[in-house]
């Protein structure tokens, strides 16, 4: 039984971010409570003024720990890093509809993509005709090579001895092929004067008969299709087609349909009803009794000789030639019928078979092999015949490490009559779907999203919105329908496979920056925390005021870390295998790091504080031991007033060591693993930019007289502790009364 998905379903990212928020929530206040437990024997100090107060200022502390210890800005850099990959992925043609998709992207394990026009340009066009020419005397079958790969009418046509037609309708088979790509068909071929080429509409398989139909050109004319050349562009783009249109009424059309993978018109002209049929080869010559001989027109039975070689010109055309093939065919119909049905498609005439180029875009090969050192195997799905696409795949390299195709091409029905164990050992190893109908699409992602597969899924059509919807990135093409894109998770501007695969860099690229950002803020505040912690079980004053805690990590950790977001991908980013959906954010051997580095952080602001006390010559030079007992200095004599433990001085000399250190931390957190050598500091100038920024905004506020004024704001705080221990204070009276404890004339005023 399918397991149902929820519609919301948090991405992989967001799970994890969850859970290491929760297990970062527990640490910090396990070691909050643990600092204001440490330093109970502190509570008592005069300095504080009583008990009470001592407790609420390690209270403060603590507090200030937390909020220093709490990556706040943890939200943002991700929104901005996602945003960020947005915005390169749009210049790469990917358009996200949903922010989280992206980074969603960087954990997918199969890539199911179309092949006509996402593997192939969808540039179609008609390269090769095969027709029956004889069955009395010589080949039975004759082909013919048709020039021209664009939707220009620009062409001419080649017989098998590569001799020009020079009047290529006064053949039967041509010109009753020219009649039926005409006729069945729905595509619309203009001349576009602003971007000056031929531009379609509608599929791009009638657009290339269309375009057939203009290099055959039209019988009677001595000079036909060259006399053509002297219309304009506009006029050209659809002469013939309109001639074809204008000589036969359509009365009645039957629209393609996937069971019978073809499509067909009933048409009248002089009083004569004739329908004409196109779909695919498999389907239209099994309905066909008889043929169109070329050479002299006659309709003649067709034989059991004729039909094998029609298959293995078939075969040629969709295995060896990579063309997407079409059968052409006619029947007679009775005079006066105005409908067709689907029993009406039988006991055919074959008219030919047209072979269609679509050749692989140039960089689609590349983006394959970069899947697979990825780790992430490539499924194509297609309508397409199976040949063809095997073909197809053949050249753009998805069977380049397979020795056979046996176990890794299956054809929609061939893998549904499959027992369901060799189903699921089919989905581990399959490369090629082809005959597929949407109803397969959504089957496949939910039979490989149950084998834990993250799965990416393209589409166009209405019918593909359910697969798009189904998919973890349901990926739409540009050229698609509305209705496709508005279920999909992004969008291909330029209907590429190789975007999708930058997009995948990029989603990698993005959890990256996250996992930098995270390590960046984790180890600078746990080396915050072991300062405050340390110096706490040492005994030391404090070495960090609230105020420059919230300073360090809300304004100088906060210019670097939102920069790391800016992070240029990883040379290696797509050598790497996907990572698990259930991997961790921070693993243990990454923590570790942190904690490494946390605590030199720690250590070293801590130096700073000591060294001022201890060793600076504007100090007081004092013996270790007199430091790390400062508490009991009121109650016992000293060569030094006590006072010099309410000095600032070493706590701005730490402020600046924990500053500088975790400056130089950032320029670490351009790559998790790659050395700077690799990854210079200048490949992320905004990094280097916020480092500059922090830098001279730190020193504002240490020697620009105003605003050190400000930020001093512990001095309010000091002269509000002293009117604390002041008995003449609290006679003053500040304290807030409750309205029920005063007298009832109090309360009415």
């Amino acid at each position: 039984m399918l397991k149902l998905r929820p519609l919301h379903e948090a991405t992989p990212l967001k799970k994890k971010l969850d859970e290491f928020g929760t297990f970062l929530a527990k640490v910090i206040a396990g070691i909050c409570v643990l600092v204001w437990v440490v330093n109970i024997g502190h509570f008592r100090d005069p300095s504080h003024g009583g008990f009470m107060r001592g407790a609420i200022h390690y209270f403060k502390i603590a507090v200030a720990l937390a909020v220093a210890a709490i990556p706040e800005g943890l939200p943002a850099v991700v929104t901005t890093c996602l945003a960020l990959g947005t915005k390169r992925m749009a210049r790469l043609n990917a358009i996200v509809r949903s922010l989280p998709s992206v980074e969603t992207l960087g954990c997918t394990t199969v890539i199911c993509s179309d092949k006509t026009g996402t593997l192939t340009t969808n540039m179609m066009s008609v390269s090769k005709v095969c027709v029956v020419q004889s069955v009395h005397r010589g080949p039975i079958t004759n082909d013919y090579a048709v020039t021209g790969t664009t939707f220009a009418p620009e062409g001419m046509i080649f017989d098998s001895a590569g001799m020009q037609l020079e009047f290529p309708a006064q053949f039967p088979c041509l010109l009753h092929i020219a009649m039926c790509s005409a006729l069945c068909n729905e595509s619309i071929l203009q001349y576009n004067p602003d971007k000056k080429n031929y531009d379609k509409i509608g599929e791009s398989t009638e657009v290339a008969l269309r375009v057939l139909v203009e290099k055959v050109g039209l019988p009677g004319f001595d000079s036909m299709p060259s006399a053509l050349n002297i219309l304009s562009k506009h006029e050209r783009a659809s002469y013939c087609n309109r001639y074809w249109e204008h000589q036969f009424k359509k009365i009645c059309v039957l629209e393609f349909s996937r069971d019978r993978k073809m499509m067909s018109v009933l048409c009248s002209r002089k009083q004569q009803e004739i329908m004409f049929s196109k779909g695919a080869p498999e389907s239209v010559i099994t309905r066909c009794t008889h043929i169109l001989c070329n050479e002299d027109g006659s309709s003649i039975p067709l034989t059991t000789d004729i039909r094998n070689e029609l298959d293995e010109r078939f075969k040629s055309f969709a295995g060896k030639d990579t063309l997407r093939c079409l059968a052409l065919a006619l029947k007679r119909m009775p005079m006066g019928q105005q409908t067709i049905c689907h029993e009406d498609e039988t006991n055919l005439t074959f008219i030919g078979l047209v072979g269609m180029l679509d050749p692989p875009r140039e960089e689609v090969r590349n983006a394959i092999l970069s899947c697979m050192s990825a780790g992430i195997r490539v499924i194509v799905v297609t309508g397409d015949n199976k040949t063809t696409a095997e073909s197809l795949c053949r050249r753009i390299g998805a069977f380049e490490h397979l020795g056979d195709f046996i176990g890794y091409s299956y054809t929609a029905s061939e893998f549904e009559e499959l027992p369901p164990l060799q189903q699921t050992l089919a989905l581990q190893r399959m490369v090629l779907f082809t005959r597929v109908e949407p109803s397969h699409k959504k089957m496949l992602v939910e039979a490989l999203q149950n084998q834990n597969e993250v799965v990416a899924m393209t589409g166009d059509g209405v019918n593909d919105a359910p697969a798009l919807k189904k998919a973890d990135i349901g990926i739409a093409m540009g050229s698609g329908t509305a209705v496709a894109k508005s279920a999909s998770d992004m969008v291909l501007a330029d209907d590429n496979f190789a975007s999708i695969v930058a997009a995948v860099a990029e989603g990698r690229a993005i959890y990256n920056n996250t996992k930098q950002f995270i390590r960046y803020m984790i180890s600078s505040n746990i080396g915050e925390v072991v300062c405050i912690f340390v110096a706490a079980v040492l005994g030391m004053p404090d070495t960090l005021v609230p105020v420059q805690l919230l300073w360090v990590n809300l304004v100088t950790d906060g210019l670097p870390a939102t920069a790391i977001g800016f992070n240029k991908q990883d040379t290696d980013v797509m050598m790497a295998k996907p990572r698990k959906v259930s991997e961790a954010v921070v693993t243990g051997w990454l923590f570790f790091r942190y904690l490494v580095i946390g605590a030199y952080v720690g250590l070293a602001t801590i130096t700073g504080f000591v060294w001022w006390f201890v060793y600076s010559d504007k100090g007081p030079k004092l013996p270790y031991y007199e430091l790390v007992n400062f508490d009991s200095c009121p109650t016992r004599e000293t060569s030094y007033p006590c006072s010099i433990f309410d000095d600032r001085h070493p706590s701005t000399v730490s402020m600046t060591v924990l500053v500088v250190v975790e400056m130089f931390n950032a320029l670490n957190n351009l790559s998790e693993n790659q050395s700077l050598l690799v990854i210079p500091p200048w490949s992320n100038p905004w990094l280097l930019a916020s480092i500059a920024l922090t830098m001279l905004l730190h020193v504002v506020i240490l020697y620009v007289e105003p605003l050190s004024i400000l930020f001093s704001v512990i001095i309010i705080d000091e002269v509000l502790k002293f009117f604390s221990r002041n008995s003449r204070g609290r006679r003053l009276g500040f304290r807030f009364r409750r309205p029920d404890a005063l007298p009832r004339e109090a309360r009415d005023k």
